[in-house]
């Protein structure tokens, strides 16, 4: 079915609802145990902190200490040794890695039906251009494993599958101007 015909069928169905995609940047929060180098929210652990401007400042902290423990990886040659201060050594990875990973990436919901997309593992919100593949590039995008996220263009429709590994997955069904217009930053919370 079209995107389309899936919005009319929605309306039919529900008028007086409107179809509502929703994208918002998220990242995967991984805490170390006994983390105590600064205040940080409490976040189910290899859960998704939504990103955007009303995070607390326990929140803020989550995510810097998620980026930080993404990047705590051991000195090689190319960068120096581990400071000895506890602080100076667990964002001495942060600092020093040539190009930082973030756990996470775009998380998008259809507000009507409930499904919803969420980044897998490895993928990073760093590879959000991926994105723009499916509008004006090949037409696919991957965004990690378990689950499996994919998303592919069909003529002028976009289907998000949530697994694609998964024998049924939930799917999502918008127009490309849509996921245009989510990218560009309009209905992003």
């Amino acid at each position: 079915m079209s995107g389309a015909g899936i919005l009319r069928a929605r309306r039919a169905v529900l008028p007086h609802h409107p179809w509502v995609i929703v994208m918002q940047p998220v990242l995967e929060v991984c805490a170390p145990e006994a983390f105590d180098l600064w205040p940080v929210a409490e976040v189910e652990p290899y859960g998704f902190l939504p990103l955007g401007g009303a995070l607390v400042p326990a929140e803020v902290g989550a995510a810097v200490m998620a980026i930080a423990a993404c990047n705590d990886i051991d000195p090689g040659d190319d960068r120096p040794p581990r400071p000895a201060d506890p602080l100076e050594c667990f964002l001495h990875g942060l600092l020093t890695v040539e190009s930082p990973f973030a756990s996470g990436g775009l998380q998008v919901t259809d507000t009507v039906t409930g499904a919803t997309l969420v980044p897998g593992c490895c993928n990073g919100l760093e590879e959000w251009r991926d994105w723009l593949e499916v509008i004006d590039g090949d037409g696919w995008a991957g965004f990690g494993h378990d689950p499996s996220p994919i998303a592919e263009r069909i003529g002028d429709t976009v289907r998000l599958t949530a697994d694609g590994e998964a024998d049924e997955s939930l799917l999502i069904e918008l127009p490309v101007a849509e996921l245009r217009r989510l990218l560009e930053g309009r209905n992003v919370i």
